[in-house]
């Protein structure tokens, strides 16, 4: 058997081959959308006459062909250039270590609380299956699981922020505050509130119907009986003996919605006014900005091959049956 390192090496050549086939592809689809950044600028500079389209293409480097702008590009990814931003005038690299630090506050405090959550509600129903306790969770997850997140934040908002005043609506911290330390960090955490629950809900709601029916289904299996047989207490059953092999589920769709909660907080960072990549993406499809864009959608791609790695180590570190292979 090959040696972890030999195996993590060889997942990250396949991994470096898929990167390149996702530049690839997205550099096509974003070019392929209607408009480009000439036609935007000269629309806002009030010039839109063709002399000046022309002008500000060929300063982008518009005007060549399709697949020499592709040439340009990917070796510039490749040498780890990933442009600029006429738009803002500044290279691609420093927008997003900007922006990129917010969202990933936001997505993975939103993930591990709903991983907890749900994991936790599950199990509790499972254990309590057919009580108004099960009952309860489950008409919770089904309501949090069926309302879009969007109307969820603004009901959070409208009821936590106007009414009662007691979190902010929107933003990353207090314009104006000055605040340092704990102090800046309270306040981060403060605005941090409304949404996380907003964006955990949803994948809390999966993640509790997918432990519940896996514990379920485990429980009916013969190491289990044999387990109860033995006289060992109902807690150690169901955590040491149900809930360990119920777990491998939930982590295979947890380590898919991982990497995609980034690229998915598009409409939360919108609704709340959270500056992250995702409502940087949203206004970059609005300023036709294509090199934050393609920046945007590189960055998401590795955190979600990444997490897909990282979800193969998991399995064997939860269940040491499940061997990593290339």
């Amino acid at each position: 058997m090959l040696g972890f390192a030999q195996i993590f090496a060889s997942r990250l050549v396949k991994a470096a081959v898929i990167l390149i086939a996702i530049v690839v592809m997205n550099f096509f689809l974003v070019h392929a959308a209607p408009g480009d950044p000439a036609m935007v600028m000269a629309g806002e500079a009030g010039a839109a006459d063709e002399k000046f389209v022309a002008q500000l293409r060929e300063q982008f480097g518009l005007d060549r062909p399709i697949l020499e702008q592709l040439g340009t590009y990917v070796g510039k990814v490749v040498q780890g250039d990933l442009g600029f931003s006429y738009r803002q005038q500044r290279p691609v690299w420093d927008i997003l270590a900007e922006r990129l630090p917010a969202t990933l506050v936001l997505t993975l405090t939103a993930f591990l609380l709903a991983l907890a959550l749900g994991v936790a509600l599950g199990t509790l129903a499972a254990v309590t299956v057919g009580t108004w306790a099960d009952s309860a969770i489950t008409v919770v997850a089904l309501l949090a699981y069926a309302t879009p997140i969007y109307w969820i934040g603004l009901m959070l908002s409208l009821l936590f922020s106007i009414q009662l005043g007691w979190l902010p609506a929107f933003g990353y911290e207090t314009v104006g505050a000055g605040y340092t330390g704990l102090a800046h960090v309270a306040d981060v955490a403060k605005h941090l509130i409304l949404p996380v629950i907003t964006l955990a809900l949803f994948y809390m709601a999966s993640y509790a119907r997918l432990t519940r029916a896996s514990m379920l289904e485990v429980r009916g299996l013969d190491f289990i009986k044999t387990a109860k047989a033995k006289g060992l207490s109902q807690s150690r059953i169901v955590t040491r003996h149900v809930l360990r092999n119920a777990i491998l589920p939930v982590i295979t769709v947890a380590g898919i919605q991982a990497g995609q909660l980034v690229g998915g907080s598009i409409l939360i960072e919108t609704v709340f006014a959270w500056p992250g990549i995702g409502r940087l993406a949203f206004e970059a499809v609005l300023q036709r900005d294509y090199q934050v864009l393609l920046g945007i959608f590189l960055v998401t791609s590795i955190m979600v091959i990444l997490f897909n790695i990282l979800t193969d180590i998991l399995y064997g570190l939860v269940d040491p049956r499940i061997q990593v292979s290339q």
